[in-house]
């Protein structure tokens, strides 16, 4: 037996991968971050499975429990908002089942950047405006390391988004700025993307604090940024890959030679 830490996706129970749901309902014991994960997925647990909110417990509790159920023979999975791997805080979770002699498995889930991205309509990364992307967060309570300072990542000026930052706008603005972005940039601040309550406002770094503060948004919230955002680049034709085009040759079309 085994742990499978599960990406339940940034809100909306369908999007969940197929895996992990089958997981979730084949498992004897179901512990899940009820502060953020959608309590309509929980419910596709199968009837008499164990089903363990973990919102208030420490590290430890979480993992003693998932240790003594694992050793009874009990299928476990842990269920975490949107992917693991991105501030999911499984690191620690995995040190210690290791050191339990717990097995474990990660199933990967569809990101809040991802689902931000798409309930604004972006494309982040624009062939011949930018092809990089920087997932980050503000530097708050909790230091970033000295070489991953945002003023620094944002001298790149490619799209980055901003992890748990929604507190910290005044400070995230100072750094863009900083780095020399130009204070009509594009932002789009998604708040709980794929929820029933998402709400999206477009702004610039100049308006980003004042439209914030008028929609309430101070929590829970994807912060995407670059011109990759702008509103009005669907209008333009002049951002086209490669890929498509009728003179780009690869194994699997053959290049149409301009007239």
């Amino acid at each position: 037996m085994k742990v499978y830490i599960i990406g339940a996706g940034p809100g909306d129970p369908d999007l969940i991968t197929v895996k992990g749901l089958k997981l979730l309902q084949a498992a004897d014991v179901v512990l899940w971050a009820d502060s953020l994960v959608n309590e309509e997925l929980v419910a596709k647990a199968k009837p008499d499975a164990e089903v363990i909110k973990t919102a208030g417990m420490t590290l430890e509790e979480m993992v003693e429990i998932m240790t003594e159920r694992t050793k009874e023979g009990k299928s476990v999975v842990r269920v975490h908002t949107g992917d693991p791997a991105v501030y999911g805080a499984i690191l620690e979770q995995m040190v210690l089942l290791k050191k339990n002699g717990v097995d474990y498995e990660i199933v990967p889930g569809v990101s809040s950047v991802f689902a931000a991205a798409a309930a604004v309509g972006a494309e982040l990364t624009v062939p011949e405006l930018t092809q990089t992307l920087i997932l980050t967060r503000a530097e708050g309570r909790t230091p970033v390391p000295e070489r991953e300072k945002l003023r620094d990542l944002a001298s790149h000026h490619c799209t980055i988004a901003l992890f748990l930052s929604a507190t910290l706008i005044k400070k995230v603005v100072g750094e863009f700025l900083d780095a020399g972005w130009t204070p009509d940039t594009p932002v789009a601040v998604v708040y709980r993307a794929s929820w029933p309550d998402q709400k999206i406002v477009h702004s610039t770094l100049e308006t980003l604090d004042d439209d914030m503060r008028a929609n309430g948004i101070r929590s829970q919230a994807m912060i995407l940024a670059g011109w990759a955002l702008d509103p009005n680049i669907t209008a333009e034709d002049r951002f086209r890959s490669k890929l498509y085009d009728k003179e780009f040759t690869h194994r699997f079309r053959r290049g149409i030679p301009s007239s």
